[in-house]
């Protein structure tokens, strides 16, 4: 509930929102565990002081009890804390308490001298060497902190020594310690809080820019987007900027694209149309009836390829993942079918094949089209042989026509791109497509002699061996021959 609050909010109100909770969990780790803290560590420190100053009366003790005279000199003689020893005998069950240096006290409180006698013959009953604590002790509401240590003196006998102090002097300590770091945390809390709100500002202004940006682009008007940024907002808007010129540039593209299918689909079909009227008419264009009839069947044929890539590149996606989940096709087959098919496009360009038995992931007609549409466009340039290799993951096809210009290699797969000579052509983008679909990589490179198109896969899988091909039967029973012997059967 807590994480969709604070998704819903606002950059701005998230910031305000963490400050508050900064602020709250610094009040309460102040005045909950560094205000305690602080106690312990002054009454600590209190304790320590007020043993050290003990250490020189209980050696004075130990070496040569004094008389009551001396011991009134040297217990007066600490300014700072009150000393006073305390000796215990059982009369009747009551007390007899000697005090010596009476005149430390604040008016001899009676409660005091109460307190001491009772915490001192606790002492000299338990097996403690010493106690020590802090409370309420005069009727002046006063806080002390007091030490109490037996003492074994030189004549024998077990007393008490006990020291007291109020606590104006660590409370001024205290107030000091805490307004230190109070001031100190307030003011290092005001710079952190000041950074992140100019950090903060300076990530809120170029996200406001960019929607804006993304705001305009939407709306179709020229804007131009700079950031001064190097960081991961200045890849994003970088990125932003280079998709919207991709995009225009797809566009024009496209629809220069369009206009070309546009017009290769209009010639044909005027083709068609006058030569129908014609024969209708009785005349006959190119001659006789029959050549008139082929030149209409050869346009329509001309447009039925041309709509039937532009529907299969639409549709290629959906039909290979929804039909070709566990699917293999012998990649053999299909080469030695495609070359049987293509080889009387241009006889006098020489197929080289050195083809291996292997399977790729796929369905057999997606893999004949992309197979095809390469070797048409191989066949558009050739010169005098195309080779085809194919290896287990990596099938290649090359051909000793003319190099492509670097730029052309970029674009190479992209569909609505022109080609060699003005031409625009959806057979790479298919292939580009049958071969994403299927998981595979495909690229094309020059070679010293010409190009290469190359379809790979880096992460290799063990041969499926006799695998169930969906859609495939298999042709050419009987007599096991090569391609090479059936395209001579063929030109025979």
């Amino acid at each position: 509930m807590i994480s969709r609050f604070f998704k819903k909010l606002s950059l701005t109100q998230q910031v305000l929102f963490m400050i508050l909770l900064f602020i709250g969990f610094f009040g309460t780790f102040f005045f909950f565990f560094l205000s305690n803290n602080i106690d312990n560590t002054i009454a600590n420190q209190m304790y320590m002081t007020m043993s050290n100053r003990q250490q020189p009366i209980i050696a004075y003790l130990k070496s040569n009890y004094p008389g009551l005279d001396e011991i009134y000199e040297i217990l007066g003689a600490d300014d700072i804390q009150t000393n006073c020893i305390v000796s215990k005998s059982k009369v009747t069950g009551k007390t007899n308490m000697t005090v010596i240096n009476p005149n430390d006290l604040v008016e001899n409180d009676e409660s005091l001298l109460r307190f001491i006698a009772t915490q001192a013959d606790a002492l000299l009953e338990s097996d403690s060497d010493q106690k020590e604590g802090q409370g309420a002790l005069v009727s002046h509401n006063e806080q002390y902190y007091y030490l109490m240590k037996k003492v074994q003196t030189s004549t024998g006998r077990t007393v008490v020594l006990a020291s007291f102090m109020n606590d104006s002097y660590p409370q001024s300590i205290r107030n000091t310690l805490v307004d230190s770091t109070v001031y100190g945390t307030i003011l290092a809390f005001c710079v952190f809080i000041i950074g992140m709100m100019i950090w903060v500002f300076s990530i809120i202004h170029p996200l406001n820019q960019i929607k804006n940006y993304i705001a305009q682009v939407k709306q179709g008007k020229e804007v131009e987007l700079h950031l001064n940024r190097n960081d991961e907002i200045g890849e994003v808007a970088m990125e932003l900027v280079n998709m919207k010129d991709e995009l225009q540039k797809q566009e024009k593209v496209k629809e220069e694209m369009i206009h070309n299918i546009s017009h290769d689909l209009k010639t044909p079909i005027a083709t068609i149309k006058s030569y129908s009227e014609s024969i209708k008419d009785g005349i006959y264009p190119y001659g006789t009836l029959e050549k008139s009839v082929d030149v209409i069947l050869d346009n329509a044929n001309r447009l039925e390829a041309k709509v039937h890539n532009l529907l299969y590149l639409n549709r290629i996606e959906y039909l290979i993942t929804s039909d070709a989940e566990g699917v293999v096709t012998n990649m053999k087959d299909v080469v030695e079918e495609v070359v049987l098919n293509s080889v009387v496009i241009r006889p006098e360009i020489r197929i080289i094949t050195d083809v291996e038995e292997v399977f790729f992931d796929g369905l057999l007609e997606s893999w004949r089209v992309c197979i095809e549409n390469i070797m048409e466009n191989a066949f558009r340039y050739a010169k005098s042989y195309i080779q085809i290799k194919v290896r287990e993951n990596d099938l290649e096809i090359s051909n000793d026509g003319p190099k492509m210009p670097e730029d052309r290699i970029e674009t190479l797969f992209k569909p609505y791109e022109k080609g060699e000579g003005g031409r625009f052509g959806l057979g790479l983008s298919i292939v580009s497509r049958v071969v994403k679909a299927n998981k595979y990589h495909v690229k094309g490179y020059n070679t010293e002699d010409g190009v290469c198109f190359k379809i790979y896969r880096n992460v290799e899988k063990p041969k499926k061996k006799n695998p169930e091909r969906k859609g495939w039967k298999k042709e050419h029973e009987g007599k096991k021959e090569t391609t090479e012997e059936k395209i001579k059967e063929q030109g025979e």
